[in-house]
């Protein structure tokens, strides 16, 4: 039987075409433009090591090429681009390794050259790189590139996670072997300890530090602005909704939010507290958690997570309120602000 389409849904049909085609072309051009600045930076580098002389004046060298490549072919090639090529070559070049050498011919074969550039293994934006190129410590920057490629964050988001340390954040709740994973293979959530943080940074909230808000006006603020608290949460957070009641003998209760992660299967819920941690928060969510495993979860499903998110936390309390082999609750303190680096990088040291 001939199936008869609309022109509404050949609009949409073509449309879908053309947007895939679209984002395909920038894609190229982006990939394209990375492994190109990468092969200049290789000629910048192999230029000045060819002799004393030619390291010594490399940045007058820099202000020549400029000159010449910006009167040729327009914006785009200031010194201080030709100096990020440069620096890009040399931190990535074992990146490369397995790409062919430049030839030893006093002019490399256009052909091998556009080869290279064709070959070489870069899947992030120029604009990433230049952001990930501000970061000095290695396995810190590798962190960073895993997680930007694998949540295909936007250059403002690498930024935003950069910004609020997220690196030290996550490497503070893991042991050394767990800190040299985390710069190895980026954030691996195999159980409910790997998807929690130090601590959680909700700057974007707009919330002003030493005001007063309640712990409703929170909630609102964090549901107004879900799709930057889910980034903040981490990787496979689902929304399930907020207020979920629970009641007990003709006593109603309300989980402020619940979430699903998918990578973990299980419920997470959250229990949102504006001021310090108390062991009746604990008690409470330990409640909230039974009842889930008791009532709401399937079989096949994760033990149910839950975490009370307040103003100031009390590892003390948690020891003494719960199991030692506890892991199902926990608690973590939310800040307004971001954090500062330099403190968490002393923390972690």
């Amino acid at each position: 039987m001939k199936t008869f389409v609309t022109q509404r849904q050949l609009y949409k049909s073509v449309k879908s075409i053309i947007a895939l085609s679209r984002k395909q072309v920038v894609s190229s051009v982006n990939t394209l433009m990375v492994r190109t600045y990468f092969e200049i930076g290789r000629r910048i580098v192999e230029y000045e090591q060819a002799g004393e002389r030619r390291a010594k004046y490399a940045r007058e060298t820099l202000k020549r090429l400029s000159k010449s490549l910006t009167s040729e072919f327009g914006k785009g090639y200031s010194v201080d681009n030709l100096e990020l090529m440069r620096l890009f070559y040399l931190e990535y070049r074992r990146r490369a390794k397995t790409i062919a050498p430049t030839s030893s011919k006093k002019q490399t074969a256009i052909s091998e050259t556009l080869s290279r550039i064709s070959e070489t293994p870069f899947r992030l934006s120029w604009s990433h790189y230049v952001q990930l190129l501000k970061i000095k410590d290695k396995q810190e920057r590798k962190f960073y590139e895993i997680e930007t490629m694998q949540n295909s964050w936007s250059v403002r988001e690498l930024q935003r996670q950069f910004q609020s340390s997220l690196y030290e954040r996550l490497a503070l709740s893991r042991d050394k072997n767990g800190v040299k994973t985390l710069a190895r293979k980026g954030q691996i959530v195999e159980s409910p300890g790997d998807a929690l943080k130090n601590s959680f940074v909700l700057e974007f909230l707009d919330l002003q530090e030493g005001l007063s808000y309640s712990e409703s006006e929170l909630e609102t603020a964090i549901i107004n602005k879900l799709e930057h608290f889910m980034l903040e949460l981490g990787k496979g957070f689902l929304f399930e909704g907020r207020q979920r009641r629970l009641t007990f003998d003709n006593t109603h209760f309300y989980v402020d939010l619940v979430f699903y992660n998918r990578l973990l299967r299980c419920f997470v819920l959250f229990d949102l507290k504006i001021g310090r941690l108390t062991h009746q928060d604990i008690g409470q969510m330990q409640m909230y958690v039974n009842y889930y495993d008791r009532i709401v979860k399937m079989p096949e499903e994760g033990a149910t997570i839950g975490i009370v998110l307040c103003k100031e936390d009390s590892k003390t309390i948690v020891e003494f309120t719960l199991p030692e082999n506890n892991k199902q609750i926990f608690s973590r303190e939310y800040k307004l602000y971001l954090p500062s680096k330099a403190a968490l990088k002393k923390q972690l040291e």
